[in-house]
């Protein structure tokens, strides 16, 4: 990949991207981080390229412009913890407490510290649906991994593997939930069949809205920064 950029203030990084299954030009502009990608097919110069880019600058601005600032969590800063909003507080002792709707921190190394606390509670929620909703399937998984994931929830290895973004721990209850049925279905329907989403609406219930707000509201949970 090939870096270049618009100019203008401020000026805009591009990412140049050669695919050989792309049959024209095409533009994308991240919700995640800001990132702008131009996917070339082969045999297109980067300057016709960098040329469609400069006829769509205004539409890349904007979508830039509406993109949600990122948050750096430290003391003061607000951020969601199951779907309700919780203030970072200075704290004392050395651990993470939730009190008062407030979410109380050693000054020292805060955004980490709450990092690392809603790691374990996301681990804990996603543990107990797992367990349930297999429970219900009548199979096993094998382990449960957390990452920070950008490009999916979640996902159900062939070995029974399941993997989660521990962000999910910021969505509301009622999402994080869905996930983990969506991926033990996979247990069973390694696919995205009928049958496998009568398998999720069987472990979950009618899931159209959460899964509705993961598309809707999903790229937010990755605006939170938790270190430097």
């Amino acid at each position: 990949m090939a870096g270049h950029s618009l100019p203008g203030d401020p000026p805009v990084p591009v990412i140049l991207r050669r695919s050989p299954r792309a049959r024209r030009i095409s533009l994308r502009v991240s919700q995640l981080d800001g990132r702008v990608t131009l996917t070339l097919p082969r045999g297109v110069p980067e300057a016709e390229a960098l040329a469609f880019a400069r006829e769509k600058e205004r539409w890349i601005r904007g979508h830039l412009q509406s993109r949600s600032e990122d948050v750096r969590v430290d003391i003061g800063a607000e951020i969601p913890v199951e779907g309700v909003a919780l203030r970072v507080v200075p704290g004392g002792g050395r651990g993470v407490r939730l009190q008062d709707g407030e979410l109380a921190v050693p000054p020292d190394a805060a955004g980490r510290r709450v990092q690392a606390w809603l790691r374990d509670l996301a681990r804990d929620r996603l543990v107990a649906a797992s367990d349930a909703y297999a429970q219900a399937l009548g199979r096993p998984y094998r382990r449960i991994t957390l990452r920070d994931t950008r490009s999916r929830w979640g996902s159900c290895s062939s070995q029974g593997g399941l993997m989660y973004s521990w962000r999910l721990i910021l969505a509301p209850p009622e999402v994080l939930r869905y996930v983990a049925a969506h991926e033990v279905a996979h247990l069973a329907e390694m696919n995205h069949s009928a049958a496998f989403w009568a398998q999720v609406e069987r472990l979950y219930g009618p899931y159209q809205a959460p899964r509705g707000w993961l598309r809707e509201n999903g790229a937010a949970l990755h605006r939170y920064r938790f270190t430097q």
